[in-house]
Order: C-alpha cells, then structure tokens, then sequence
C-alpha cells in the first residue's frame, strides 16, 4: 500500500488513494491439506533442532535443558517441491505420570494421527529402554517409520550408529541436526515415505485465525482444552506451561476456527532471556499471523502491568480484539464492582473491544465468544464509502473545528478509508491536527459507524509548502 503518512502536493493523490483502497481485496486462499511428520522421541535427544533443519528456519523453541518442548506443534515444510507438516512433539517416556505424562500423551496423540512417524534417537548414547518402548510401539503401527541417529558429528560415531538395526525400524540415518550433516538424505526419505495426500484426504478452506494471548497462567491453555473438548493442551498449575504456540481447529457457533494457543508473555522482549525469549518472539509472530486476538484477563486478581503490555502489543499490531474476562467462577460481588473500576481505568486504550466474562474451569460464557469474534472481524474488515466519509466528516468539523495552531487552523479537505485489516482513514489537511482532535475524531467515527472490537487508525498528510518565488 501507498506510503499514508506524510505529506501531499497534488490533488491527484486524492484519487489515487482512494483507488488503490477500492481495489485492495481480502480473500482468503483455500490450501490443500499436506500430509504430516510427526517427531517423536525422548527427551533431549534433539527433536526440536531437527525439526528446525527440516524446516530450515529457526522456528521451533530449542535450549540444552530436557522438557523444553511440552505440546505438539505444527509447522509447514516443504522439500523438493513437496510440501508437507511437521509435528514437533516433547520427550515420550512410558509410564510417566504429572506433567511429563501430559507430555508423553501429547506424543501419542501426534504418533497415532499423522500420516509418517520420524523416531529420533541419540547416536552418542545407543538404544536406551524408552528408545525400545518407543520402536516396539511404532512396529506396531500402520504407518511409515524412520529412524533418525541424531548428535553424530563426527565420524568417529558412525560405527555406534549400525548398533540401532536392533530397534528393528530398518535402517537408521546418521544426521547432526545441530551441523546439518545428511539432512538432505533424511529429507528424501521423508518424502519418499510421506504419501501424496493424508489419509482422510479432506480439504481446508481456511479458517479465520484467532491467537489466545495472556501472561503466563491466566488459563490461555484450559480455555483451548475446553474450546476443543480435548486435552490439546499440556495445562498444569506452574506458571509458563506453554512454550511453543499450539494451534487447533475448533468447531464453535456452527463455524470452524483455528485457535492458536501461545506462550504467556512475562517480560518484555529484550529483557527475556533463554528459553522465555523465543517464546516471546513465537508469540509476537503468533498475533501477527492472527486476524484477531482474544486477550485473557485473570478477573480475579488486579489489572497488572503484564495485562497492559499485552493489551499494548496487540493494539500496536492492528489486530481485531476481544477482551476475555477468565475464572469468574472466583469473582463474587464486591469483586466485580471493584473490577469495573479497574477496567475503566485500565482499559483506556481499547474502550472499544468487547468484553466476555468466561470461566475456563466450568465453561461459563464460552460459546460467547463466537458472537464476540465475528463482530471484531466484521469491524475490522469493514469499509466506509469516501462519499458517506466525507460528508460525516465535514459535518463534524463544521460543528467542532480542529484547534488553531501557531495562528493558523488547519483544514481538511479530504478524508479516505485508505486501507481495511485494520481500518485506516487519511486526512489531506493544509496543517498539521493535533493528537488530541485525531482521538476526538476516532470516538466520533465509532459513535457514528461502530467499528466495535478493531482499532482505527488515522494518520494525517499535510500539504507541502510551496516554494516563493523570488522577483
């Protein structure tokens, strides 16, 4: 889109502008399903760095401390031509019980619904007992299985490698996923095993994205479980569960969503550190791939600084908005007229996204937010005619002119909808208007169109002052 800020000489731009906006579509691509890898293994054996060498970028959260990756996560790859999804999935053990067992069935899940199973295994180390449990497992299944000996660096452990035929899944392929060493040869057979479509070969037609956003432990992940009907996310009471972004297709109101369920933002971006520091980057991209965000607010406990920081990152990128109120089965009387309060002074930054009183726990209110998230998206992909703009707003001035500055009071003479995701107007104005008027402007374009659950945007291009000619 055309630069909007800034200045303008020629009435031309006028037009110009307001073409460009008439034009601009916002159709979405249906995308043939791809067949799927699922990543399976212990712990710490090297699966997410693995699965960032097939992908060939940086995605999934990698650290040198077991237990890093928790749920299953997707991520599309494509390799001569072929495009399938990975599944990156935490360290499968048998029997274990807690938080590791919610793990280890994440894993299963992912095993027993993918098309292909990749088993990595460490080539320093050998076949251990969970490395058996796992082959034995996946001998068992109806589906391709490959056998990845990770960490082999060097050659000196090539002779170590032949020892993992005993896990009976043919031949193993010595990889270093942290040097990339045969990686291309795992990925022909990746996709040589892969068949050309999954097996129940249905077809998406791409459902709006709504990411789950939050500080850590506001219930970004039992909201989902109680979303999908199923534990698709490792929920436990330790605060930062979630590392990686999990996504899911969920059926609500009669419509198919994919809900993204992201890490909870603690710090700032810069100031994290380690593992907390990907996973603030991956839930940055999460809300920048989103249409619109539901922000989860823990409602009974005090507004804090993390809430307003989300809020603020998700205003700053253009998202539609919906305000989730979580665990109201805590909140009694006195604390929802102290809430109120709170809001109302929190809140002062999106006073015009919807808020829904849910509970996580009970599944109070949750159908709610269908009706709530098809009304930002409705906002957010709404348009104004330039006719109808412009006629609102010269009423408007008329009635309420902007302030004089250094003696002058600037004029607009032409106003647009340059741009809808989110909804941007651009004033063509003779002067510079205040801060303070373009807010005044914004809560009367709502008052007057709604525009409930998106941020508005104004930007201002003032007229360039024309050279005087010298005598």
């Amino acid at each position: 889109m055309t630069e909007v800020y800034g200045t303008w000489s020629d009435e031309a731009e006028f037009a110009a502008l307001d073409a460009q906006a008439d034009g601009e579509g916002a159709e979405e691509e249906a995308q043939l399903a791809q067949p799927v890898l699922a990543v399976v293994g212990r712990p710490n054996v090297g699966k997410s760095t693995l699965v960032n060498r097939i992908l060939g970028r940086r995605e999934a959260v990698v650290q040198d401390v077991p237990g890093v990756t928790r749920d299953r996560v997707a991520y599309d790859a494509v390799w001569n031509g072929r495009r399938f999804t990975v599944v990156d999935t935490g360290g499968w053990e048998p029997g274990a019980t807690g938080l590791q067992g919610a793990v280890a069935a994440q894993a299963e899940l992912a095993m027993s619904t993918s098309d292909a199973v990749l088993l990595v295994v460490d080539a320093s180390v050998g076949a251990t007992t969970t490395d058996e449990a796992a082959a034995k497992v996946l001998r068992r299944s109806k589906r391709p299985v490959l056998l990845a000996a990770n960490k082999v660096d060097d050659d000196r452990l090539l002779a170590d490698v032949a020892s993992l035929w005993s896990l009976g899944l043919g031949e193993p392929f010595a990889v270093s996923a942290l040097h990339g060493r045969s990686s291309g040869d795992l990925l022909d057979a990746i996709v040589e095993a892969l068949p050309e479509a999954p097996r129940d070969g249905e077809r998406t037609a791409g459902p709006r994205r709504v990411a789950l956003v939050g500080k850590p432990n506001v219930g970004k992940s039992s909201l989902l479980n109680k979303l999908t009907g199923e534990e698709r996310a490792v929920v436990d009471a330790v605060a930062g569960t979630t590392v990686d972004p999990v996504d899911s297709l969920v059926e609500l109101d009669g419509q198919t969503w994919r809900f993204v369920d992201t890490a909870g933002l603690r710090k700032r971006v810069h100031t994290a550190s380690g593992t907390e520091y990907y996973a603030s980057l991956r839930t940055k991209a999460a809300i920048d791939a989103a249409e619109v965000v539901i922000v989860l607010l823990d409602a009974s406990e005090p507004l804090s600084e993390q809430d307003l920081r989300v809020l603020t990152m998700v205003v700053e990128s253009g998202r539609a908005c919906v305000l989730a109120l979580n665990k109201w089965d805590l909140v009694d009387e006195e604390r929802r007229h102290q809430l109120d309060r709170e809001l109302d002074r929190g809140l002062v930054r999106v006073p015009w996204a919807e808020r829904v009183n849910v509970s996580a726990l009970t599944g109070r209110a949750v159908r709610k937010l269908a009706p709530a998230l098809r009304t930002a998206l409705s906002s957010w992909d709404q348009r104004v005619p330039t006719g109808q703009l412009n006629g609102w707003l010269s009423e408007l001035i008329a009635a309420t002119p902007p302030p004089v500055r250094s003696g002058k009071q600037p004029k607009v003479l032409f106003a647009t909808q340059a741009a809808i995701r989110p909804p941007t107007l651009v004033l063509f104005t003779t002067g510079f208007i205040e801060a303070g008027y373009r807010r005044f402007i914004e809560r009367k374009f709502r008052e007057r169109f709604g525009f409930t659950g998106s941020p508005v945007r104004i930007n201002v291009r003032v007229r360039e002052k024309k050279p005087k000619k010298s005598r």
